[in-house]
């Protein structure tokens, strides 16, 4: 087998600074199974929570993720503890001697959640390193066809296993909102978007602008709600479910570990597949040339790891539903949507010079060109929503 890039073996020198001499005090009187001292590396994925790679003195390997130093923007994101919670209900989960081998999710282990802010300036939690292959470009180019297609659909069967867990039964009934999950995203993306759109260029005076079409598009979400019972009602949502957040057997194409929690919380799974499978939501052939870097699988020749209808017939027969899943023409379309409100925001934030990444200024682009692609996705489903407008 080909070597892949590995993201989980991408570390380097500490970017964002922690106090190892309080770090190994803390661990030497709470976690056992880590023998201090310990070697600090910074992985160079992790951007919004910074992620840290140890090395005990017996060369066993852990994961600490915590929050950023410094005032929070927002109260709500970076919550390693929500992160750790759910791994941990899903690990005893996958204890139990009553869960079957096709029931277990893949999660890391979790070993220990520190609160107290004085030991390394935040909060944080430690959890085990999972040596693996991650794809970070989901063409997977150095790989063979029949690796390109099992290993999409063991991702496939890792969010059914996800997919299948009643938050009640392992202890997470109160994770999140018990209200139907769709019209809550709704309200609030509804409500950031429009914000942003009246985001002010600081030095241009020019607002960022809406999303093409946005009126339209989140009239039709409203009066067109999936039925969010036929699919088990609220189930755990990883919240950014895509193949490069996943770790899979170093050998074998299985998936060992999903990772990057902190966007979970309960839900309608449908948002996760539509999130998995959205490269089969994009055309490239109708995509300007500054966007050609989108991953798409609609209408491509070559290079398609595995047809959408085998994925999501897969993801039917594991979850016991009919196929085709009709309200996947709803979920394809707002989950572009909630994307080009992502992008807006990077936009927003560019605007008020608040933008962190050197590639801030593409999203100003870019943004409008995924609104449309959600406008495109019901089209392509018989549903009419103004004219279309010149990418």
């Amino acid at each position: 087998m080909s070597p892949q890039k590995k993201v989980g073996g991408e570390y380097g020198e500490v970017r964002a600074s922690i106090d190892v001499e309080k770090l190994d005090a803390y661990l030497a009187k709470h976690t056992p199974g880590i023998k201090t001292p310990v070697d600090v590396k910074q992985f160079k994925f992790g951007q919004s929570n910074p992620t840290y790679f140890l090395t005990d003195t017996r060369k066993k390997r852990f994961v600490l993720r915590k929050k950023p130093a410094g005032q929070l923007i927002s109260q709500t994101a970076h919550q390693v503890e929500r992160e750790y919670t759910v791994l941990a209900a899903l690990h005893r989960h996958n204890l139990k001697a009553s869960t079957r081998p096709e029931q277990k999710v893949p999660v890391p282990e979790p070993i220990i959640l520190c609160e107290d802010d004085s030991v390394i300036g935040t909060k944080f939690y430690i959890m085990e390193f999972l040596d693996g292959r991650i794809f970070t470009d989901m063409t997977m180019p150095d790989t063979d066809p029949q690796t390109r297609k099992e290993c999409w659909l063991a991702a496939i069967r890792a969010l059914a296993a996800l997919s299948s867990v009643d938050p009640s039964s392992v202890g997470l009934s109160k994770f999140g909102a018990s209200t139907a999950y769709f019209p809550r995203q709704i309200k609030s993306l509804s409500r950031v978007s429009q914000a942003q759109a009246q985001t002010v260029d600081i030095e241009t005076g020019k607002n960022t602008g809406e999303i093409p079409y946005y009126s339209e598009l989140v009239s039709w979400y409203k009066n067109n709600l999936p039925d969010e019972q036929k699919t088990g009602g609220s189930r755990i949502v990883h919240g950014d479910y895509k193949l490069d957040n996943l770790i899979f057997h170093p050998t074998e194409n299985r998936v060992i570990g999903i990772l990057d929690w902190e966007l979970c919380t309960l839900g309608s799974p449908l948002a996760d597949l539509g999130n998995l499978t959205q490269p089969w939501s994009i055309d490239k052939s109708i995509l300007p040339d500054f966007a050609q870097h989108m991953t798409s699988f609609q209408n491509a020749k070559s290079n398609v790891p595995v047809s959408l209808e085998e994925l999501e017939g897969e993801y039917c027969q594991l979850m016991m539903l009919p196929y085709p899943i009709t309200e996947m023409k709803f979920v394809r379309s707002w989950m572009l949507f909630r994307l080009a409100v992502i992008a807006q925001g990077i936009a927003a934030r560019l605007a008020r010079r608040q933008a962190s990444s050197d590639n801030a200024p593409f999203y100003v682009r870019l943004f409008p060109v995924i609104g449309f692609l959600a406008k495109k996705a019901l089209e392509e489903e018989g549903v009419r929503i103004g004219p279309t407008p010149k990418l």
